[in-house]
């Protein structure tokens, strides 16, 4: 069993209603995010990868893109843009067309906070 892990960055601005911090969360503001989806499986024999980057790639690009550069609160089935709903959204966004995905990551590097999603199967 191998693990393999793609990164790819994201830039948007979100609100959020919450009691702490109100004033600064209400107001419109924006991240920088870096994704990392990481999937599990055997090395085929014959190409030697558990799935070649560059398809690997192409399948998180369609997911960055639809995060890129957007206001948050506008993307479909997201809800509140938390690190915890980004996770969840990604894992969503990708489930069906990667096979052995295993975890999703997504960092706010200059707070330094992460948050790591196992997907609705995991105890």
């Amino acid at each position: 069993m191998v693990e393999l892990s793609k990164q790819f960055r994201f830039d948007a601005a979100h609100t959020l209603e919450r009691e702490i911090s109100a004033a600064s969360s209400r107001r419109v503001h924006g991240h920088s995010y870096r994704g990392e989806v990481t999937i599990r499986g055997e090395v085929d024999p014959v190409t030697g990868m558990v799935l070649d980057l560059g398809q690997f790639e192409q399948m998180l690009e369609e997911t960055r893109a639809a995060l890129d550069h957007h206001f948050l609160n506008d993307v479909k089935g997201l809800g509140p843009g938390t690190l915890e709903n980004l996770a969840i959204w990604i894992w969503q966004s990708l489930a069906e067309r990667l096979p052995g995905l295993f975890a999703v990551t997504v960092y706010r590097d200059s707070g330094g906070e992460t948050c790591r999603y196992f997907g609705p199967d995991a105890v």
